[in-house]
């Protein structure tokens, strides 16, 4: 069942701790995953691709609406989390509080830290601590045309239209 890819920080620690002892190599990646789309399934097929174990640590309800404003998220966490899950590349999923997922990096030290290509090598948030170690930091390209803040748009426009 998907809700078993689900864990707490600590359980994700331990199982991460175990995996790293039988040589595996942890991928970390993050965001919201609000509306889910082509993009975002791009992004966590290559973020697999580069270990072998993937981790997709959501923003809360409470971190996104600070960070997207009050009529964000459209999708609550608990329902963003069972739908990363289900995805084949997915093998755990967590969530964090604050605006960015720095602390929870702290605590997994994965091997490799992905965002999409929004975000330069240089600004992803935890990758001076990964690189410190040892750790690989990559921007995957974005798939064009393809966000969350563009679908919104694209629905509230069709919305009005009617």
């Amino acid at each position: 069942m998907t809700e078993n890819k689900i864990k707490n920080h600590s359980k994700l620690i331990t199982i991460i701790k175990s995996l790293k002892k039988r040589g595996k190599r942890v991928v970390f990646t993050n965001g919201c995953f609000d509306i889910l789309h082509k993009g975002h399934v791009r992004l966590l097929e290559k973020a697999k691709s580069l270990g072998d174990v993937l981790i997709v640590a959501l923003n809360s309800d409470c971190s996104v609406k600070k960070i997207k404003g009050p009529a964000r998220p459209l999708n609550r966490q608990l329902d963003r989390a069972i739908i990363i899950a289900a995805l084949s590349p997915v093998d755990f999923v967590t969530f964090f509080n604050e605006p960015t997922p720095e602390n929870l990096i702290k605590k997994l030290n994965p091997d490799v830290l992905v965002k999409g290509g929004d975000w330069k090598k240089a600004k992803i948030v935890g990758g001076v601590h990964v690189t410190s170690y040892g750790g690989k930091i990559y921007s995957i390209k974005f798939v064009k045309g393809y966000s969350t803040s563009r679908l919104i748009n694209r629905m509230t426009q069709v919305s009005s239209d009617e």
